[in-house]
């Protein structure tokens, strides 16, 4: 009997996992670096949905900065994704899988 309790709980626990899973999906955040010029796009998977620079920042010349301001951008939308990620699995395992490396 406390078997089938058990493995009620694990199944419901793996329905709501995978909801949670898509939301994550579908929610986005935002990176941005240089003052929101350039912005990077992802979901809740960390996944770069999209990039956008403004014009001002869009200089031959210095190719290098723009590549640093992109990269800053995407580092910061995924490391909002991360988060938002840890978060929602943590609310529903409590905290459990910061203990089992590999487990989310």
């Amino acid at each position: 009997m406390k078997m089938d309790k058990l493995l009620k709980q694990a199944q419901r626990m793996q329905a709501q996992m995978a909801l949670a899973q898509e939301e994550l999906e579908s929610t986005t955040v935002e990176g941005a670096a240089g003052g929101g010029a350039v912005k990077a796009l992802a979901n809740g998977h960390g996944d770069i949905t999209s990039i956008t620079i403004s014009k001002e920042v869009v200089d031959p010349e210095d190719v290098e900065m723009l590549e640093d301001l992109v990269l800053g951008a995407v580092k910061d939308a995924i490391s909002k994704a991360k988060a938002l990620s840890e978060s929602k699995m943590n609310a529903l395992t409590g905290g459990l899988g910061a203990g089992f490396p590999g487990f989310m």
